[in-house]
């Protein structure tokens, strides 16, 4: 049995991360994410809650805002389901946080770096397909020379991660393939690897857990798990609808074709012939153009949860054209 919080539970998320017991495990994070850019030696949380551009506006809610020594400001998000535009939602937040650096009066437009870091729990098309990290900066198109460090958007697409245990070299891996699997783990892998990991192991070990910390962590997971359910279902009702409407449709045509087929024959013989064979072709075309868009609408589901071009189309059947173009659709 797991014994270890579900990072992907909002609770859990920020028990790991978001608390100043833990900093310097989100300290060692960043800096192993970091690793060659800068390191990190302390760091603030702020209010997580920002305040709106007029008195109108709702706040937006991050899951862990902070500042670095260095005045870094850097948001860390979780999010365990795809929206269709999460890539365009993630930068609108980013460039929130950067207006609320603005000052009345004089001021030159002097602003601090803000990096908004992505936990995604699924793969998002928008992306490179078959990257599990990507890097988003204010560069020339044609030369990638960056232009501005003041804005980075990093998405990291957790089921694009496939090492092992026995596969991951740098710390870094170490902490995704932790964080994809911690709640699966009856032990803590790479102990003697990096003192962190113990800590986090402590952090994070369910048997530890106050009553009270233990009924928020349950609450957490049972939203995360109803959040599932209303997915699945939509998808199922979805596949459904879809078959429906593709038989009904193939049925009508092909009647139709056949019908009109049988009377250019002849009255005496395409009339009989052209019912007969229209409305088996009908219902031919009509489960084959059911059984394609259900195909289609599980290539969806399959991209959504990062199986690779290959794999789906293996069991869909669809040409990897077919695929792309869906995979472009989604977004």
């Amino acid at each position: 049995m797991a014994q270890f919080i579900n990072p992907f539970s909002d609770w859990g998320f920020k028990h790991i991360f978001g608390r100043e017991i833990s900093k310097d495990l989100l300290i060692c994070f960043l800096n192993d994410l970091f690793a060659g850019e800068f390191v990190i030696k302390s760091l603030a949380f702020g209010n997580k809650e920002q305040i709106g551009l007029s008195k109108d506006s709702r706040e937006v809610i991050f899951d862990i805002y902070c500042t670095t020594d260095e005045g870094k400001e850097i948001i860390v998000e979780m999010q365990n389901r795809g929206q269709e535009h999460f890539i365009d939602r993630a930068l609108y937040y980013t460039s929130r946080v950067i207006v609320n650096q603005g000052i009345k009066g004089e001021w030159d437009y002097d602003i601090r770096p803000v990096y908004t870091i992505c936990f995604m729990n699924f793969v998002d098309p928008l992306l490179p397909l078959g990257k599990f990290r990507t890097d988003m900066v204010l560069a020339d198109r044609d030369t990638g020379k960056t232009v501005s460090d003041k804005i980075r958007m990093i998405y990291l697409m957790l089921p694009l991660f496939e090492k092992t245990e026995a596969e991951c070299e740098t710390d870094f891996e170490r902490w995704i393939f932790v964080l994809k699997n911690m709640n699966t783990f009856e032990r803590m892998p790479f102990l003697a690897k990096n003192a962190v990991f113990k800590k986090l192991a402590e952090i994070s070990d369910l048997r530890t857990l106050s009553k009270k910390d233990m009924d928020k962590y349950e609450d957490s997971i049972r939203i995360m798990r109803d959040a599932y359910a209303t997915y699945k279902y939509a998808i199922k009702t979805g596949l459904e609808d879809g078959r429906k409407q593709g038989l009904e449709e193939g049925m009508a045509q092909g009647m139709a074709q056949g019908i009109e087929k049988g009377m250019a024959q002849g009255i005496e013989k395409g009339m009989a012939q052209g019912i007969e064979k229209g409305m088996a072709q009908g219902i031919e075309k009509g489960k084959a153009e059911a059984e394609h868009q259900k195909n289609i609408e599980f290539a969806k589901l399959m991209l959504s949860d990062g199986d690779s071009t290959e794999k789906i189309q293996k069991y869909t059947g669809l040409t990897i054209e077919e695929i792309y173009a869906i995979a472009q659709s989604l977004h």
